[in-house]
């Protein structure tokens, strides 16, 4: 099994807020594993618009055995099952407990609602996944209009 020995995945999730202490220290406020959006009037789309969404994504890893150079992929897979390419990115690993904490400050195109799912890679060897679920309310106010 890859990474039998390192590097551990120690946490890996979506947040709204993240707080670096003078120490590097991260405390991770509001986990998020799911985006509900609602369309709210007289004749609000059936299907759900396209819809931006800033979130964080912390991947925190530990070394054990692993020293070097390693190179990080976050590849979001649509509900559809299609795959988006993000960019590249390099962490040092300096083995035992040392380790590296990625954090990225995500917009991210939501354009259906469903399941998504972000696979994080190392060296082209699958580290972990992180899901997060997208809802869409639609909500009819007012007068129907004519039909």
């Amino acid at each position: 099994m890859a990474f039998e020995s390192g590097p551990y995945v120690q946490a890996a999730c979506f947040c709204d807020t993240i707080i670096e202490d003078k120490s590097g220290a991260l405390s991770l406020i509001r986990i998020v594993d799911t985006i509900s959006h609602t369309e709210a009037g007289a004749n609000p789309p059936e299907d759900m618009p396209p819809l931006s969404y800033d979130l964080k994504l912390v991947v925190m890893l530990k070394s054990g055995d692993a020293r070097g150079r390693g190179t990080i992929k976050v590849i979001p897979q649509l509900p559809t099952g299609e795959t988006k390419e993000n960019p590249e990115f390099t962490v040092h690993f300096e083995g035992e407990e040392k380790g590296c904490n990625i954090v990225l400050r995500l917009s991210f195109p939501f354009e259906m609602e469903g399941l998504y799912w972000f696979k994080i890679y190392l060296d082209n060897e699958k580290l972990t996944a992180i899901p997060i679920r997208v809802k869409y309310n639609r909500v009819v106010t007012g007068p129907m209009p004519p039909q």
